[in-house]
């Protein structure tokens, strides 16, 4: 029994098995290996503020509990999803009895930071400036779209991985091995059965130890873990995908970058990925729509077509049969002629109305139903193209008065595009060269 009366195998395996020591602390070698700038710090007892980004599962929360206890720290914490502004003073009031009293430092450790808003995000500034906290802050999102500038000043950020299959191989091992794990169920798990485990895992600790967990709870003691065992346990259950967090949009520009490379392959790959990850097949259909009209344009403007059909596809027959409708527009996309001319056309155009504000429609082009507007001059000199040679008014100004006529699409010499990049040149020839240009005033 502990102080409060709990017996700690009650515990969940995870809480059980939380290092005690940085030895003991599983991944992340890239920081805290003998050598690494925060391991130094750590061992000379320089304590910083800091965040800690990364996926569920990989230790953040573990990682700052070290931190305390390293370097004889008071550990306090609060969880952005349930806390305001008045505990993050309570916790003030902690640090500042503790330095006191006892002369301790205190580690606020801040979970979910990036579920705070901005005021409580700036709540915390005073007391790390005046040294009364070191802030330890944990997300699952950037830090660079998520918290304050002025937090991120503050605090140096480091990036945590998910662990890796040796990782994950090597808490397995201490779960089953460790008198305060499952040492006394003396549980066998051959390959096959570790392999499939980790492979569940997806690189989250956590996640490894509740499924070992549940199996040990089915599992007689002595016994061998079998293949049939663990699906049992693990039925359909699929990797960690986040659908709003950060691994989400790392997937999402991998497949669209693989788009754009001209891979069908590794674009195949990715879809399949966030498939696997439980990613709503609408979500993909609509962002490869984007892709269609983003990547390739009027180079081969049957693409957006295909798209469309294919996210109409996945909302008639649903998964799985719609899927491969999906699977069969992003390989015409990744092995389609390229062009992002009708992209950059709309943000240079974008970029332009929003520097020159709301100029007026010149008169020649305003419709004019009424007498009134006829007499105010609305539609004066305005050329009917389909009454010019080639229905083509050359010359012509469609710009406002004062501003001068712009080129915002420049097609490539790709696909069809190189055939539209012909018929713009023809056109600008005769504009050059018309005696009906319409001047400036």
């Amino acid at each position: 029994m502990d102080l409060f009366g709990q017996d700690p195998v009650a515990q969940p395996l995870a809480a059980r098995l939380r290092p005690a020591s940085l030895d003991e602390y599983v991944g992340q070698e890239h920081l805290l290996a003998p050598g690494r700038p925060l391991r130094d710090a750590l061992e000379r007892g320089a304590l910083h503020s800091m965040i800690f980004w990364g996926p569920p599962g990989v230790g953040k929360t573990t990682l700052a509990r070290l931190l305390a206890k390293v370097t004889d720290a008071h550990f306090e914490t609060v969880s952005a999803v349930l806390a305001g502004v008045k505990e993050i003073r309570q916790a003030v009031d902690v640090a500042r009895q503790q330095a006191a009293q006892y002369r301790r430092r205190t580690l606020l450790f801040v979970d979910e930071v990036h579920r705070f808003n901005k005021s409580q995000q700036d709540a915390f500034l005073p007391y790390v400036e005046d040294g009364t906290l070191i802030f330890v802050g944990a997300t699952t999102e950037n830090p660079s779209f998520e918290l304050n500038n002025a937090l991120l000043s503050r605090a140096r950020v480091y990036t945590l991985k998910s662990l890796s299959s040796e990782a994950l191989d090597d808490l397995l091992t201490r779960a089953l091995t460790d008198p305060r794990g499952l040492a006394h169920l003396a549980l066998e798990i051959p390959a096959q059965s570790r392999r499939l485990l980790i492979a569940a895992a997806d690189g989250d600790g956590r996640r490894l130890l509740n499924l070992l967990e549940n199996v040990a709870d089915l599992a007689p003691e002595g016994s061998e873990v079998t293949v049939d065992l663990l699906e049992g346990v693990l039925g359909d259950g699929l990797r960690r995908f986040d659908k709003g967090g950060e691994a989400f949009y790392d997937q999402i520009s991998a497949l669209h970058k693989s788009v754009r490379g001209s891979s069908p392959d590794g674009a195949l790959y990715w879809f399949a990925r966030m498939l696997d990850g439980g990613c709503d097949p609408l979500y993909i259909a609509r962002r490869v729509v984007r892709m269609a009209s983003e990547e390739i344009g009027n180079a081969d403007p049957r693409a957006l077509g295909l798209c469309l059909s294919a996210w109409d596809v996945q909302e008639r027959l649903g998964s799985p049969e719609g899927e491969l409708a999906i699977a069969q527009a992003i390989v015409y996309l990744a092995c389609a002629p390229k062009s992002n001319a009708a992209y950059l056309a709309y943000k240079a155009a974008r970029a332009d109305v929003a520097q020159t504000g709301s100029l007026e429609v010149p008169l020649h082009l305003r419709n004019a139903p009424t007498r009134l507007m006829k007499e105010l001059g609305y539609g004066e000199g305005y050329r009917y193209a389909h009454d010019e040679p080639d229905a083509y008014a050359a010359g012509e100004d469609y710009f406002p008065e004062s501003l001068e006529p712009r080129r915002y699409y420049q097609p490539v010499p790709r696909g069809l595009e190189s055939k539209i990049a012909d018929k713009l040149e023809h056109l600008a020839k005769l504009d050059r060269t018309s005696q009906k240009r319409r001047r400036k005033p």
